[in-house]
This record gives structure tokens, C-alpha cells and sequence, in this order.
């Protein structure tokens, strides 16, 4: 989008998020986009505003990131399936954030204004352990049954890292194996099934070729 439209984007959100949070919401552009940011208590606000005032009823995502002592982040963006006249076209989207805190991480359930928002929130609260109150069925969705913890919190710990050190963990030379040894240098990675340098090397010249010119 041109800057001219994002600058309209950014202006059309801002009218309609003040209001209907109180003046708690704060828009701006960001990457060429609309993103509004916003407490806990004016999440299921803002929602309804950009869906009923902007036209925003496509629910696209909704996502968590652990940010730490900052608590966790959450994410989710909607946009509008038609053009309506001073407010989204058809594509244009809104990115809304708020932040909810470690020690309690819940957030009111997106369901009461997005039905699509269900299977997405179930993910969250599976994997970062968020909890959204009101949700009809907050269950888990991928992990098997039994399964203890939250994956995609920071503090925990892959089995695989347990079981086996990752080969990533350290660099060349600093792990207990390479101690008291020169460090190697770094392997060049490739990806699966690209030759090696081996390749690269120029073939052994044919006996009776002449140099620098063509073999009969």
C-alpha cells in the first residue's frame, strides 16, 4: 500500500478504536499496516469496534509470544472481505496487540465477537499456557494426551536437550569434547541434497589432452 492509503488506514482505525476504548487504544503504522495496541480490559472492545465500525469481519489469526518478566504478547489480525465505504477495502486489515502478565495470563476469549478465533486461542492457551475466560471449550488442540507443560513458554525445557546435547548449543571448540583442542573452523551448511565443495573442485585433465587445447 502507498503511504497515502496507509496514512488513511491508520487515521479511519484511530477514529473508531478512540471512542470505543476510552482513548486507551494507540494506532499507528507499522510496516506498511494498521496496528493498534491496547490493554487487557479493551481487548473484546477494540475487537467489536474494527469488526462492526471498520468492517473488519474476517478473523485471520490469533497468536502469543513470551516476552519474559513483560508477561506474554498477544496478536491477532482481522481485515475486510469487502470494500465499505469510509472505513477498510477489500484486503485491508487491522494487527491488534495487548499484553496480559506472567504471574496472571488471561485475556477475555475473542469468540464473543469472532466465532473464528476458537481452534486459535485453543493453541495459545495449549502452548503459552493463556488463559481465555469465557471460552466454550478451552481444551487442548494438538498436543497428545497427558502432555505436561507449555512448549512455547520460554523456560521450557525440549526433551531432546535432555536426552542428547544439541549440536547448536555451543560454538566450534567450546564444548567438553573439544576442550584442550584448536578450535575447528565453521562447517559450511548446506542445504539437503546441494553437493559439496567436492563439486567445486576442477577435473584431473585427461592423459594426452593437450594443454589448453581440444582433445581429438
Amino acid at each position: 500500500m502507498s503511504p497515502e492509503v496507509v496514512r488513511t488506514l491508520v487515521e479511519a482505525v484511530a477514529r473508531a478504536l478512540g471512542p470505543a476504548t476510552g482513548g486507551a487504544a494507540d494506532v499507528r503504522e507499522n510496516f506498511g499496516q494498521a496496528l493498534a495496541v491496547v490493554p487487557p480490559d479493551q481487548w473484546i472492545n477494540a475487537l467489536t469496534a474494527v469488526r462492526d465500525e471498520l468492517g473488519a469481519t474476517f478473523f485471520d489469526w490469533l497468536t502469543a509470544v513470551d516476552e519474559l518478566e513483560e508477561g506474554y504478547g498477544i496478536a491477532a489480525f482481522v481485515c475486510a472481505p469487502a470494500d465499505r465505504d469510509g472505513a477498510l477495502r477489500r484486503g485491508q486489515g487491522v494487527l491488534l496487540k495487548t499484553k496480559v502478565p506472567r504471574e496472571r495470563a488471561e485475556l477475555p476469549t475473542a469468540t464473543t465477537v469472532y466465532r473464528g478465533a476458537n481452534w486459535h486461542e485453543r493453541e495459545t492457551f495449549e502452548m503459552f499456557g493463556v488463559v481465555f475466560t469465557g471460552h466454550p471449550d478451552l481444551k487442548p488442540l494438538l498436543l497428545p494426551d497427558g502432555f505436561e507443560g507449555h512448549p512455547l513458554r520460554k523456560e521450557f525445557v525440549l526433551a531432546s536437550r535432555v536426552v542428547k546435547s544439541w549440536p547448536g548449543a555451543k560454538e566450534p571448540g567450546e564444548s567438553d569434547h573439544d576442550r584442550g583442542r584448536a578450535a575447528p573452523g565453521r562447517r559450511r551448511m548446506l542445504p539437503p541434497g546441494v553437493p559439496g565443495e567436492e563439486w567445486l573442485k576442477p577435473l584431473p585433465q585427461r592423459p594426452g589432452a593437450a594443454e589448453g587445447g581440444v582433445e581429438h
